[in-house]
């Protein structure tokens, strides 16, 4: 995490050493701040060990499973000291979905997930400052004369999850049961000293690119996709092995026990004919790859402050290189 903290950093002392040196083109301006604010809606897609597609499970657009797609939605408010440099506060809630029993078949690894046939859901709510960084407006200023504003966001988050995985009767009847309370990988018993308790609120560092659209002076419409990077590989509750279903009884009530023996291990005896429970110690989840989530956002802004900077009252013009 420090890395990124970092990265954010240079970013500020970066637009404090421009100001200096080239501060009649891209001054920060104190007398008239720049203020938007809007909403922003789009699908998310979870990206952690439970779900994905055919062959290995790897991260990102390869593992997507568009049936588990979630609808994001949020709301912005960003003050920009410069043209090239905005500082931002966000809010959005959402779900997060992962389903081993929707990935597609090819007869390879993805059958060993399927096998797993493990599943979870969560609500969502996530919020974070960033900065936002318009390269064009940095390298070119006023000479810049066209609507379409390229930029890059980074920053520092929190959220907020409590993942549930279901449990199908033999009757057909899917219910659905908070995970945490279950510990269904050990998390905080004595056996397992490196597995602790994850806490449902958290840290992250959203990043990623967008391109803006000026449709007037004050009015806006952005394309953004902005990813997640967690410190957490409990997302989904799963991240490293299966523990012998015995500890259930001695750590958890007679009813927790029996539940968490049921939805910690939900074997499909799809490679290993006669299947009925994974052995202890063998591999549920990836513990060196963390949970991840993306959003490809569509953001409508608007700016209450009229910008008397000569590069944004140019974007009104017609353009003369694009």
């Amino acid at each position: 995490m420090k890395a990124y903290i970092y990265m954010l950093f240079i970013l500020l002392c970066v637009g404090v050493g421009h100001y200096e040196v080239n501060a009649q083109s891209l001054s920060f301006r104190t007398k008239n701040l720049r203020v938007e604010a809007g909403i922003n809606i789009g699908p998310t897609f979870f990206l952690g060990d439970l779900g994905g597609n055919r062959g290995e499970g790897t991260r990102f657009i390869k593992d997507i499973n568009l049936d588990l797609t979630n609808i994001m939605k949020g709301a912005f408010v960003t003050v920009y000291p410069s043209d090239w440099l905005g500082f931002r506060v966000a809010a959005q809630i959402g779900a997060l979905e992962g389903d081993d029993s929707k990935i597609r078949k090819n007869g390879g690894a993805e059958l060993f997930r399927k096998q797993r046939n493990l599943d979870f859901r969560t609500d969502l709510f996530e919020a974070y400052a960033a900065a936002e960084f318009y390269p064009l407006e940095f390298f070119f200023g006023d000479e810049r004369d066209f609507r379409l504003a390229p930029y890059g966001v980074i920053g520092v988050g929190v959220y907020h999850y409590n993942p549930q995985g279901s449990i199908t009767d033999a009757n057909g009847k899917k219910t659905w049961h908070y995970l945490r309370p279950l510990h269904t990988e050990g998390q905080g018993f004595e056996e397992y000293p490196d597995r602790k308790e994850y806490s449902l609120t958290q840290i992250n560092i959203p990043m990623g690119v967008g391109v803006k659209y000026f449709v007037t002076e004050n009015l806006n419409l952005s394309l953004e996709l902005l990813l997640r990077k967690s410190f957490n590989d409990y997302v989904d509750d799963v991240s490293d092995s299966y523990v012998d279903p015995v500890l259930f009884d001695k750590y958890l009530s007679a009813v927790d026990a029996a539940l968490a023996k049921k939805i910690s291990d939900k074997a499909n005896a799809i490679v290993t004919p006669g299947l009925t429970r994974f052995a202890p110690g063998e591999q549920r989840g990836n513990p060196n790859q963390n949970d991840s989530w993306f959003t490809t956002f569509v953001r409508v802004g608007w700016s209450f402050t009229r910008n008397e900077n000569k590069s944004s009252l140019n974007r009104m013009r017609c353009p003369h290189r694009f």
